[in-house]
């Protein structure tokens, strides 16, 4: 079982989807839980009800973080967007707020982290990467391009890390059951031109052998464990939860 207890977390994206999921397992594991999130109604919501607290932030704003100080032990960055467009007619900005969401506030927020946790010789960082920090996807540019640097940045963290007492991983999971992915199936259907009640299954389940969307709770869990001090010695990992997508 994975203890927490006396821990602080923050977890980004916190008010939904996996980060919800996030939040709730850690306060379970007995954390102290900051949920993040652009949302700052839902996140009290979320913050109220497993007894943390919320932080309303905006992750695009990444000026606003330069000289941030964050005191906590577990930092999940989890927050990200996306958009589903021809790489042609992929909008500039919206890729810019793509790898500023998911590139550069992570590298802020960890950077604003890791002293407390040298201090305290003891810290995690997990990363919500994805299949696609893996492989690529065609007309996700900018999403793909985003989780390849998240990629670098936590192996990074745990070279720098690990003689701190720090580790930090990646969670890769294939399509989950949340708000986000939902969002895309229209987009999905259009590009790929089929109806969009084909999309799950000839789209976003295609490429693995288990034929079914990721829960968020199953994300949580082996978050929750690379916190624990059974995952003391992982470090610099990237850990698939993709129904075999990436044994291709």
């Amino acid at each position: 079982m994975s203890d927490l207890s006396g821990r602080r977390a923050l977890v980004t994206g916190g008010a939904s989807g996996i980060g919800r999921a996030c939040a709730t397992a850690l306060a379970e594991a007995g954390a102290h839980v900051v949920v993040a999130d652009l949302d700052g109604t839902a996140a009290a919501a979320v913050a109220e009800e497993i007894g943390g607290e919320s932080w309303e932030v905006d992750l695009s704003a990444t000026r606003d973080l330069d000289d941030l100080t964050l005191d906590v032990d577990v930092l999940v960055n989890n927050a990200g967007i996306q958009r589903v467009a021809p790489l042609h007619e992929f909008e500039p900005d919206v890729f810019r707020r793509i790898m500023a969401i998911m590139v550069e506030a992570p590298f802020l927020l960890v950077r604003a982290a890791l002293p407390g946790m040298y201090r305290r010789g003891w810290g995690r960082v997990v990363n919500i990467s994805s299949a696609h920090g893996l492989r690529a996807s065609a007309f996700k540019s900018a999403y793909v391009t985003a989780k390849h640097g998240l990629e670098g940045l936590s192996k990074t963290i745990a070279l720098e890390g690990g003689p701190h007492g720090v580790t930090s991983n990646c969670v890769n999971p294939a399509y989950v059951r949340t708000p986000l992915m939902e969002k895309q199936i229209a987009d999905q259907a259009a590009h790929h031109g089929i109806p969009e009640d084909e999309v799950i299954e000839r789209v976003m389940l295609a490429e693995q052998a288990i034929k079914r969307l990721v829960e968020p709770d199953e994300v949580a869990s082996l978050v929750t464990w690379l916190c624990s001090d059974h995952a003391r010695s992982v470090t610099g990992a990237s850990y698939t939860i993709d129904g075999g997508w990436t044994a291709r």
